[in-house]
């Protein structure tokens, strides 16, 4: 509200105001009337305070040249008054919205407010002094009225908190942003049947309804209705309760088939290096060996195999060590490692009946340079005349 400067008028009455506190009283009494001292109004609305006044005493009710001075105050909150309006020596002034109810000069004094906005809720005082037409004092008196401007609830807003799927548990919520006073909650449902909820699951103060144990039967249209004593507002939310997994579900899933996958692909890539760092070092072929000692061949226990050379020997006479010198001719088998089979040179015939050793290989290549290229040298037996083997 805007106050309303004081004019020098202003100043002159409440300067004869208190002049009059101050003198004796005169044979009439001014008495104030007010209805309520309690008034209610809606925001947007108007409202009239009324107050009328009377004149104890007096002879005649009808006082033509009776002079009336009328003021309203509102007290504001930090305990300033306001002046609203003000009739004085036939002149009105008032702030917009504010006016008397009956033309002055009257008796009904009262106040009508209109475009009301919450912010004018509080107290309104009405002061009336009223002079004869002689000028002499006749009475002076103040009421006060309190006036309450409610206020609708808003449109609230309405949502719905969890997951709507079968056999879990969700929360619909319902609040409106502003009301006086506070706005009470009421939910119901209306689509496919209707049906009205209320405690323990319907919190009438905070706006909201527990609903558990979803089942496809709760799915439907959820209205929630603010209210006060002024007014009445609502929204509403549509439930529909699913009956396969979430979102959330279905997440989990893939993230924990993921990680299986990768556990399995760690474990067989472990097991394939502990089996390769096994094999290598039965691979490996140290190069400082130490060659085993050479073994004797022995005459009688040698096994030939079927291309004609020499493939084991099984003889335990061949493991113990010779007693003499070897036979001449003998060649002594010197270790390798090599898979290649030669075939069997021919074997030249003597007149003497001993076997000869073979010095050289046909095609012209020697022994040393057979050595090197990994071939095994092999023991040729000698045949005598008569074509056995010795």
């Amino acid at each position: 509200m805007i106050s309303l400067p004081r004019s020098p008028v202003t100043n002159l009455l409440f300067l004869f105001l208190g002049l009059s506190i101050l003198a004796p009283p005169s044979r009439a009494q001014l008495h104030l009337h007010v209805p309520a001292t309690k008034l209610q109004a809606v925001e947007g609305g108007e409202v009239v305070l009324p107050a009328w006044y009377t004149l104890q005493g007096e002879v005649s009710s009808a006082q033509p040249r009776e002079k009336p001075f009328v003021m309203w105050f509102f007290q504001l909150k930090e305990a300033n008054e306001e002046q609203v309006l003000a009739y004085i020596n036939g002149a009105t002034t008032s702030k917009p919205g504010v006016s008397l109810v009956y033309s002055m000069p009257s008796r009904n004094v009262s106040l009508r407010l209109q475009g009301l906005q919450e912010k004018d809720s509080g107290p309104y005082s009405c002061s009336v002094n009223v002079q004869d037409k002689e000028g002499t004092n006749r009475g002076h008196s103040i009421k006060t009225l309190d006036l309450n401007v409610l206020v609708p609830p808003a449109p609230p807003s309405c949502c719905l908190l969890g997951v709507p799927r079968m056999g879990t548990n969700v929360t619909l919520s319902c609040q409106s942003p502003w009301s006086k006073p506070a706005a009470q909650y009421q939910w119901d449902r209306q689509l496919p049947s209707f049906q009205t909820f209320f405690a323990p699951g319907l919190d009438i103060i905070r706006g909201s309804l527990s609903l558990t144990n979803l089942s496809s039967s709760m799915s439907g249209v959820y209205v929630c209705k603010a209210h006060n004593e002024v007014g009445t507002a609502q929204c509403n939310v549509t439930l529909d309760v699913s009956t396969g997994p979430g979102a959330a579900v279905v997440s989990g899933a893939v993230v924990g088939t993921l990680v299986g996958l990768g556990l399995l692909a760690g474990l067989v890539l472990l097991y394939h290096r502990r089996g390769k760092a096994l094999e290598e070092p039965a691979n490996d072929i140290k190069e400082d060996a130490i060659a085993p000692r050479t073994l004797p061949w022995a005459k009688s226990s040698d096994t030939i195999s079927r291309n004609g050379t020499l493939s084991s020997v099984t003889s335990a006479r061949a493991l113990r060590p010779p007693h003499g010198p070897p036979r001449p001719g003998a060649l002594t088998p010197t270790p390798s490692l090599s898979s290649r089979v030669l075939p069997s040179p021919k074997l030249p015939t003597t007149d003497g009946g001993h076997p000869q050793a073979v010095s050289s290989i046909p095609g012209g290549v020697s022994s040393s340079a057979l050595g090197r290229m990994g071939a095994v040298p092999v023991m040729v037996p000698a045949q005598s005349q008569a074509g056995s083997l010795v």
